[in-house]
């Protein structure tokens, strides 16, 4: 017997918005702008890796501080992004696999991202190792999609091996997690217990979202599953797995 646990390690990573001084919300059907600038000119300028924005004619700007306040003035200055993920607890996954007879164990973790930032947030998961599920000596495989960039819709492992995946549920999750049914990475739907991937030790995007959703956040579900199949000799012992949860402001 053996009992598969999970580590979650959370990481905050927050991004400064550069944007005008901030006034009136302006908006329509299609536009909102968020903050605007009396000023005499500027413009944005972009390449493949860089951005830069510049305003002409602004006055007494910059950032100012005391003992008991902060000011930010003017268009460089003016608003930076609140943005927090929960922290998960340990998760003990269940029930225990037989290493002669195999099975299937299951566990979860809920992870709540907020942020008042006007153009949402983007979050991914990692492993620290490869394989992300082991001991010392010994691992489950990470979870083999039948397509590589794709996920299963339906979680399916061959009889003579071991493997340690995952699927995100909720409101948020990208495209690639939803379904319509029977396909993943298409439709609308967000079927439980669907849509299972692996885990890698390079960050997978797992929910966006486009707009604030201060002061409440959004929930996100961690669903994970290993298996080890029934012609496939598992050497018992206390298998882990140390998962890093990433979220920045967009």
């Amino acid at each position: 017997m053996k009992n598969l646990l999970l580590f979650i390690i959370v990481i905050l990573s927050a991004v400064i918005v550069i944007s005008p001084v901030f006034a009136d919300i302006m908006s329509s059907p299609s536009y909102r702008i968020q903050s605007d600038s009396v000023n005499i000119g500027g413009e944005r300028q972009t390449s493949t890796s860089y951005h830069l924005e510049d305003t002409i004619g602004e006055i007494a700007t910059g950032l100012s501080t005391s003992t008991s306040y902060k000011l930010k003035a003017g268009y460089q200055q003016m608003q930076e992004v609140y943005i927090a993920v929960s922290a998960p607890a340990e998760v003990a996954m269940s029930p225990d696999i037989g290493g002669l007879t195999g099975g299937t164990s299951n566990g979860s973790s809920t992870i709540t991202v907020t942020t008042d930032s006007p153009s949402g947030y983007v979050a991914s998961v990692k492993a620290d190792s490869s394989p992300a599920l082991a001991t010392s000596s010994y691992s489950f495989a990470d979870y083999a999609p039948s397509s590589t960039s794709t996920p299963d819709y339906i979680w399916l492992i061959a009889a003579t091996t071991s493997e340690f995946g995952f699927t995100p549920e909720g409101a948020h999750i990208v495209q690639k997690y939803k379904d319509n049914e029977s396909v993943c990475a298409t439709g609308t739907q967000d079927t439980v217990n669907k849509c299972w991937y692996s885990f890698s030790t390079s960050d997978e995007t797992i929910t966006q979202s486009y707009s604030a959703n201060h002061p409440s956040g959004t929930e996100t579900i961690l669903k994970l599953r290993a298996e080890s199949g029934s012609s496939h000799l598992q050497v018992a012992g206390e298998y882990k797995a140390t998962i890093i949860i990433t979220a920045l402001a967009n």
